[in-house]
C-alpha cells in the first residue's frame, strides 16, 4: 500500500486540528517521511501504522516553492 503513489484518501490534517480531509501523498522522501499535497500546499506527512492514517503537517512542515510551481 505505501509503495504505490499517488495515495489519495482522508488524512489527519494539522491546520484542521486533527480532523480528516482528503489529501494526496505524492512520494516517499525518507523513513516515514512523505511528500503530501493538501489544498494546494506541499508539505511533509508521516504514517502512523497504529491508526492506519497519514498525518499531514500543513502548518509547520510546508515545503516552499517558487511561485506557480506545481507540487511534485
Amino acid at each position: 500500500m505505501l509503495n504505490t503513489f499517488p495515495i489519495k484518501e482522508p488524512m489527519v490534517i494539522h491546520s484542521l486540528d486533527g480532523k480528516l480531509a482528503e489529501a494526496t501523498i505524492l512520494k516517499r522522501l525518507g523513513d516515514n517521511d512523505y511528500l503530501a499535497e493538501y489544498n494546494g500546499v506541499c508539505c511533509h506527512a508521516i504514517y502512523n501504522p497504529f491508526t492506519d492514517k497519514f498525518y499531514v503537517d500543513d502548518k509547520y512542515a510546508v515545503i516552499r516553492q517558487s511561485k506557480n510551481e506545481p507540487c511534485r
